[in-house]
């Protein structure tokens, strides 16, 4: 040991110096991040912080995209689905959620009026580009699980009235929809008959189509049946992590060949088996990456999963967003992937859907 005392301060100059320039390093990307965030539209596609908001007792230093957390991360737009759970398919279960799932719908569509400074409700991509340059966050409503539809298409209408532009047709559950990927059953081989019907009036409405949670054999009717687009608001790559959450390659192919997007999620569920500690910003990248090196750039985006189980080392809350930005950086993504990255190809597929339901 004694013999390597003499280069132990040398060694120690050279890893500090390191440090120091791995910091510099990060310090001017995310200056390059913030003048870029400026320019662009950021967007998350999906959240479960709508319920920890409206919540008589909350305490927003625990919830992970609130308004102050969004604006730090440089997000400007998040959508604030309600989650309903998974019931018995017999009417009175449906019914009381559909009651709940209103309730709730109306009580965040009170709290973000009630702040109109801060942000407003977007009903189109209009509205999101509008709130952009008028400094104003744009939250868009939507529902995880149709569940408390029911096999009631007049439903569909009270929520899309309410804001509702985004449906995850199901959670973890088969529904009167369609069948899930996590806890499958069978139930329909896909849609079911009310679930084409729903379908086909999602498309008149203009409502998006999401199949994160549903199974591979109802994505493929979504894909099929759709005249619009089809998303998965929060999915990952099941060739990094084989979780029955994720997409196999032929979904991803099937999803950008009608010209929908995968929003990448970040919890590590759907990342990663490593252990919580190794999981960091760069994990996620990988996802992203590889999404874009099978289909290209034009079909990957983000929904984080936040106050759902999302986040991770470096990426804790949304205040921590533009991190992102700075890795795909330091990657080589040019600005023009990055714009596409954070909004500009669900912007597109949200205006698709748009010009759909004018036809």
């Amino acid at each position: 040991m004694k013999r390597y005392l003499p280069f132990l301060p040398a060694l120690l100059l050279f890893t500090a110096l390191g440090f120091t320039v791995q910091q510099d390093e990060t310090a001017t990307l995310l200056k390059r991040a913030e003048k870029l965030h400026n320019k662009i539209i950021s967007i998350d596609t999906h959240t479960d912080t709508a319920l920890e908001l409206v919540k008589p007792d909350v305490d927003l230093s625990k919830v992970q995209a609130d308004f102050a957390k969004l604006r730090d991360g440089r997000v400007d737009c998040c959508f604030y689905p309600i989650f309903v759970d998974q019931g018995p398919l017999e009417d009175a279960s449906r019914d009381s959620a559909y009651v709940w799932a209103i309730d709730k719908m109306k009580a965040i569509r009170a709290y973000i009026e009630a702040r109109p400074r801060e942000a407003r409700i977007a009903l189109c991509a209009d509205d999101i580009v509008k709130n952009k340059k008028r400094h104003r966050l744009s939250l868009v409503m939507g529902l995880e699980n149709g569940y408390p539809i029911g096999q009631d298409l007049g439903k569909l209408q009270d929520f899309y009235d309410l804001g509702t532009r985004i449906i995850t047709l199901s959670h973890n559950y088969d529904n009167d929809i369609c069948d899930a990927s996590r806890y499958p059953k069978n139930t329909w081989g896909g849609l079911s008959p009310f679930g084409k019907e729903l379908v086909r009036e999602m498309n008149r409405l203009g409502v998006i189509v999401d199949c994160s949670h549903a199974s591979t054999s109802t994505l493929y009717d979504c894909l099929e049946l759709s005249t619009a687009p089809v998303i998965c608001s929060h999915s990952c790559v099941y060739a990094i992590k084989d979780h029955p959450r994720n997409l196999t390659d032929d979904e991803i192919r099937a999803i950008a060949a009608k010209g929908g997007v995968i929003q990448v999620t970040t919890g590590r569920w759907a990342l990663t088996w490593l252990p919580h500690a190794q999981l960091n910003i760069g994990t996620f990248c990988d996802h992203v990456e590889y999404i874009r090196n099978l289909v290209g750039v034009e079909y990957v985006g983000i929904g984080t999963d936040f106050d759902g189980g999302g986040g991770m080392n470096e990426l804790e809350d949304a205040s921590k967003m533009k991190m992102i930005t700075v890795e795909l950086m330091r990657r080589g993504w040019t600005d023009r992937e990055i714009e596409l990255f954070w909004g500009g190809n669900f912007l597109r597929v949200m205006r698709a859907v748009e010009k759909a339901a004018a036809r």
